[in-house]
């Protein structure tokens, strides 16, 4: 009897931790499966937003094309078709709105880039952090980045990411790096290289991760000196 009493002692406790787990793995897969329905929805939808800084944001409903017909098409996307091309290995969508002046970064260097965005939280329907607003004009993010020969590393310096969710600079803003050119306002008719991604939790920000759900991100991206 007192064999039998200590085994289910042991085992008790055992079972609960196994059905927490359990439970966890649910939770986790239900909050995946919410936000893929949150993307699919956002993809149909789109978004028309103007928040009380007087940041503006609206995105049309979104084409998806194929990385093959992407890379096909010399790693463009079409604008004026709202064009977003999916990495069906992270589940990035990005749409490159311009290539901007300069060069791509090579493989084997590094560079100190420079960042203005604006952060759409698709789950809360609401922009999330920005540093276009009057509040942040002298706060751009400084990214410090690494082109490993094709893998891409990097950490922020400054900037509103830096003291919202972290160092650590997301895949999601990292990948289109890989696409666009870095290079600085020197001409009147220079550009810089802006996108538009949307990055699942999986890719990005601290925040994302933790409470697993999708944004929406609009960068541009300048080399610093």
């Amino acid at each position: 009897m007192n064999k039998l009493l200590k085994t289910l002692l042991f085992a008790l406790p055992l079972l609960a931790f196994i059905t927490s787990c359990k439970d966890d793995d649910d939770s986790y897969a239900e909050l995946r499966e919410r936000e893929r329905k949150l993307v699919s929805a956002f993809i149909k939808n789109g978004c028309e937003v103007n928040d009380a800084n007087s940041i503006s944001l609206s995105v049309k409903p979104i084409k998806v094309i194929s990385l093959d017909t992407f890379i096909a098409n010399d790693s463009t996307t079409n604008v004026s078709e709202n064009e977003y091309v999916y990495f069906p290995t992270t589940g990035l969508y990005m749409q490159i709105v311009r290539k901007g002046t300069g060069e791509p970064l090579k493989q084997g260097e590094s560079a100190t880039v420079i960042c203005r965005y604006i952060e759409y939280n698709i789950g809360g329907d609401s922009i999330q952090s920005t540093n276009r607003s009057l509040l942040y004009a002298a706060m751009p993010e400084v990214l410090n980045v690494t082109n490993n020969y094709g893998t891409l590393s990097g950490t922020f310096t400054s900037g509103v990411m830096l003291s919202y969710y972290g160092s650590s600079v997301p895949s999601g803003w990292l990948t289109p790096i890989n696409y666009i050119n870095l290079g600085r306002l020197t001409n009147k008719d220079d550009e810089l290289a802006l996108v538009r991604v949307i990055v699942p939790s999986t890719i990005g920000q601290s925040n994302q991760s933790s409470s697993v759900y999708p944004c929406f991100f609009e960068i541009s991206y300048q080399r610093g000196r």
